[in-house]
């Protein structure tokens, strides 16, 4: 599977489109290649407050959904902190 794919599936482009093949390839190469940096940021962005509301039709916010997601790819510090003595 291309990496391109891997990043839309982890997106839910299919159900939630949002990005085109630019976007991806940009944050990808924003990110320096890697995958799971460049799903946590696009992530994010896709969690914006997406609520919208026309002629008293409003559309469910998926923001709190799309923050999940992104908590799975979330980077943690593996870093040694000194004791500064």
């Amino acid at each position: 599977m291309a990496v391109i794919d891997i990043i839309k599936r982890e997106l839910r482009e299919n159900q939630s489109p949002y990005f085109d093949d630019n976007d991806i390839n940009y944050y990808l190469s924003k990110n320096n290649g890697d995958i799971e940096a460049t799903v946590y940021e696009m992530l994010l962005i896709k969690a914006e407050d997406s609520t919208l509301e026309m002629s008293g039709l409003t559309s469910a916010d998926t923001s709190a959904y799309f923050r999940r997601l992104a908590s799975k790819h979330r980077p943690f510090n593996t870093g040694i902190l000194s004791g500064g003595a």
